[in-house]
Order: C-alpha cells, then structure tokens, then sequence
C-alpha cells in the first residue's frame, strides 16, 4: 500500500543554454580583476511612446586585467563573486579606439 514515487530529478542544463548574457562599453577598469560595464537598451515609453534610452552599470570580472575603458564586451551571468560582482567578461568585441 505505501507506494515511493520518485521525484524527477534536475538534470544539469546543457552548455550554453540559458545563461543570460548581455553587450556593454568597459566604463570603468580601475578596479583589480574587476571592470565596470555600462549596458544601455531602448525601451518605448508606455504612456507616450517615444522610444528612451535606459542604462544600467554592472560589475564584471575580468581574471587577467585584460579589458580597457571604451572596450565592447559580452558580459555572462554567473555565481556571486563578491557583493556586487555577478558577471564575466565572456569575450572581446570591439577593442576601445586610440585618440
């Protein structure tokens, strides 16, 4: 009469899937193994409908201090690494221009 039913069990998601990722300009790189990120979108304004801009910062590690101030990278979301710090510099995409 006292039947188990097994409870499915989480199966680990595979490479790639669903980590959130976004694109941001290095603001910031004063900051050791860390950079600051500046991720900017458009959002259409509810009531009005002029498309804004909106900006959002976060902070990013960076392992090797690779990373310069103007640079494009692709940020991924991951574990908490301190306080503030829950993303990756995933990769490089446009390196900042010299004036």
């Amino acid at each position: 009469m006292s039947e188990q039913v097994e409870t499915p069990v989480a199966v680990p998601a595979a490479k790639g899937s669903l980590i959130q990722t976004q694109i941001g300009r290095v603001v910031s790189d004063k900051m050791n193994k860390t950079v600051t990120v500046l991720v900017e979108h458009r959002v259409k304004h509810p009531l009005y409908g002029k498309v804004v801009r909106r900006s959002k910062k976060y902070h990013a590690h960076d392992e090797n201090n690779e990373y310069k101030e103007g640079d494009l990278v692709e940020i991924e979301a991951c574990r908490k690494l301190a306080k503030t710090k829950a993303w990756r510099v995933k990769r490089l995409i446009e390196k900042a221009k010299v004036i």
